[in-house]
C-alpha cells in the first residue's frame, strides 16, 4: 500500500505545475519521464503505470491533455546523459527523474524545467511524502523530491 501512495503523490506533484497553467488554453502539455532502468525492467513498467493511472485520476490522459516522452537509461551513463538532453530539447512543462542518477545529468542541461525525482532507490527504501528539496550543491533551480531523505539533509558538508 505504501507504493501506491508514493506514486499516487508523485503523480500529484508531477501533474501540478500543469493544473496550475491547465486554464491556459488547449495546448497540449507535455511531461518528460527519464528513468533509470530498462525498458523492460517490470519494476519501472510498474512505476510508469501507476503514474500514468495517477495522472489519468487528475484528469490527464496521454495523448489526450498530455504527451508523455519516455526515455529509459537502463543505468547507462551515457545513455542517460544522452536522454536527458534530449528530453530538455523537447520543452516539456515538468520532467519526472526516477532513481539518483538521472538527476544530475538533467540538472547539468536545464534548470528552468521544473523537476519531480525520487531520490534512492524507490518507494521500498525512502519515506512517503513530497516536499522540496534542494539539490546539496545547488539550492533551487526547481527540482522537488518526492519521499526520501531527512530535512536539513544538504547542510554544510567538509
Amino acid at each position: 500500500m505504501k507504493r501506491r501512495q508514493f506514486l499516487l503523490a508523485l503523480g500529484g506533484a508531477a501533474a501540478w505545475p500543469l493544473a496550475a497553467r491547465a486554464q491556459q488554453g488547449g495546448r497540449m502539455r507535455r511531461i518528460g519521464v527519464l528513468m533509470n532502468m530498462a525498458a523492460d525492467d517490470p519494476t519501472g513498467q510498474t512505476r510508469l503505470l501507476a503514474f500514468a493511472q495517477a495522472l489519468a485520476q487528475a484528469g490527464w490522459t496521454d495523448g489526450g491533455n498530455v504527451r508523455i516522452d519516455i526515455r529509459w537509461g537502463a543505468g547507462d551513463r551515457e545513455r542517460i546523459r544522452k536522454y536527458a538532453a534530449e528530453l530538455v530539447a523537447l520543452a516539456p512543462d515538468v520532467i519526472l527523474a526516477s532513481g539518483g542518477t538521472t538527476l544530475g545529468p538533467l540538472r547539468q542541461v536545464s534548470r528552468i524545467v521544473p523537476t519531480v525525482f525520487t531520490p534512492g532507490g524507490g518507494p521500498s527504501r525512502s519515506r512517503i511524502g513530497i516536499r522540496r528539496q534542494p539539490v546539496c550543491r545547488h539550492p533551487g533551480g526547481g527540482a522537488v523530491a518526492a519521499g526520501g531523505g531527512q530535512p536539513g539533509q544538504c547542510g554544510r558538508r567538509r
